[in-house]
């Protein structure tokens, strides 16, 4: 048996445990140990490779500290108090309220990082306060798996530092990159939401009242203060990205353990009234305590610890792809296609179709090193190309039959997971819509860039 057909079967093996819901993780590694076996590449390679990505990449010391940086914001009630502020701004429009939930979620990304931290935060808060309001329930779990696609694209951005690592750009170039397009894939996301709600007439609307607002702003004020903090100390340059998530993560904690007391105070003391508790409130969080924090810490761990591994194993699997020729084939593809833009929409379609089956982590690590340096060849910038590929890397969030967020959103929701494909398509035509904008406009990447 032929070294081609040997692979074929290990390759048609492996995808069917991955239909019969085997961790992509262990997919990957067993590809991988089969391979190695069959094109006689050492095991030591391997290994080699898993300990070079723990050893000797520091940019992803920032990836456990946003994800926890996300955790904390939850439970400390910041992302609460930012959704609060979404609504009083939106909720007297048509739909306010499915668009206030994807201004949170651009709220909340812009603090943790995390696409699925964004989703299951936004729709397990949300999600109930939609249907109450009129809403399907098809609709609002579908909006909150949608408007987790920014919390990539929107800094700090877990997979920009993943990009970073792996094409030795400036993360902290990559997070100023994704703010214009990120914001732009918010108010696409938004127009969609005002649409479906005004054919189907959905939504409560309340009247725009500016104290509410002003009201609302202010409790939400340590969350403005968090996304401040780390987009002026990344933008000056004051703090690396990893110096960022810490000096965040010292933030949040800081302020849910002091926030926690202040508000037992404030409902226990009798010398203040009802009006003075509600103005008091509005400068504090709910917080937490320090009996809260090794719970906060083990979610956020169990969330590294599947991340990471990821990383090191899809890094392998670079290796095992090189040996077989994959990115010469794949890189003299593009390649043949012509110039600038056949190289760049050749280049978006092999991205939004591997976004269809694979997490946009093995996407990124596998396609960015091969097709990065072919977009160059002819004259895309680095980093504009970089945006483009994550932007396309985080509609795959919402492409069935793959869908992260549409897992995270059914299993928060519990609507099942076909169910919420209906509406999801609208949101994914908007972002296409977005992406394509981006992708011919690079000024939307490179703008905020100082130095482009």
């Amino acid at each position: 048996m032929t070294d081609g057909t040997l692979i074929t079967l290990i390759s048609l093996g492996v995808s069917v445990l991955f239909m019969l819901g085997t961790p992509v993780l262990l997919v990957i590694f067993y590809w991988v140990i089969g391979c190695s076996f069959v094109i006689d590449l050492p095991l030591a390679n391997t290994g080699n490779e898993l300990i070079n990505v723990f050893s000797k990449g520091f940019a992803l010391l920032a990836m456990p500290l946003f994800i926890l940086t996300g955790d904390l914001i939850n439970q400390s009630g910041i992302a609460r108090r930012l959704s609060d502020f979404a609504y009083s701004c939106l909720g007297w429009l048509r739909g306010g309220l499915a668009m206030a939930s994807i201004a949170a979620c651009g709220l909340f990304a812009a603090i943790s990082g995390s696409n699925s931290a964004t989703t299951a935060t936004i729709g397990s808060m949300l999600h109930p306060e939609m249907v109450k309001g009129g809403y399907d329930e098809r609709f609002s779990a579908s909006t909150a798996a949608a408007g987790g696609t920014v919390g990539i694209i929107i800094p700090p951005s877990i997979i920009f530092i993943v990009y970073g690592f792996l094409l030795n750009l400036p993360i902290s170039d990559l997070f100023v990159a994704g703010i214009i397009p990120g914001a732009l894939m918010v108010l696409g996301m938004m127009t969609a939401a005002f649409i479906i709600c005004t054919i189907n007439g959905w939504g409560f609307l309340i009247k725009l009242s500016v104290s509410r607002v002003i009201k609302t702003a202010i409790g939400a004020w340590l969350g403005f203060f968090a996304i401040g903090l780390v987009l002026w100390g990344i933008y000056t340059g004051k703090f690396s990205p990893t110096e960022a998530a810490g000096v965040t993560v010292g933030f949040c904690v800081l302020v849910g353990i002091v926030s926690y007391p202040l508000n037992k105070m404030m409902g226990s003391s009798a010398d203040l009234d009802v009006s003075e508790k509600s103005t008091l409130s509005m400068f504090v969080v709910e917080g937490f305590t320090l009996l809260n924090l090794p719970s906060i810490v083990s979610r956020s761990a169990q969330i590294t610890g599947i991340l990471v591994p990821l990383i090191a194993v899809s890094v392998a699997m670079q290796q095992v792809m090189s040996s077989l020729g994959a990115k010469d084939f794949i890189g003299d593809f593009v390649t043949g296609m012509g110039g600038y833009y056949a190289v760049l929409f050749t280049s978006m379609a092999i991205v939004f179709m591997t976004g269809m089956i694979l997490e946009s982590l093995p996407v990124t690590i596998i396609l960015a090193p091969i097709l990065a340096p072919i977009a160059a060849s002819v004259g895309i910038d680095p980093i504009h190309f970089s945006v483009i590929f994550l932007v396309g890397a985080s509609i795959g969030f919402i492409t069935p039959p793959y869908g992260l967020n549409l897992y995270v959103a059914s299993g928060v929701t519990g609507v099942p997971y076909f169910r919420l494909l209906r509406y999801s398509t609208m949101y994914l035509a908007a972002l296409i819509a977005v992406w394509f904008l981006v992708a011919l406009t690079p000024e939307l990447a490179l703008w905020l860039l100082p130095n482009r």
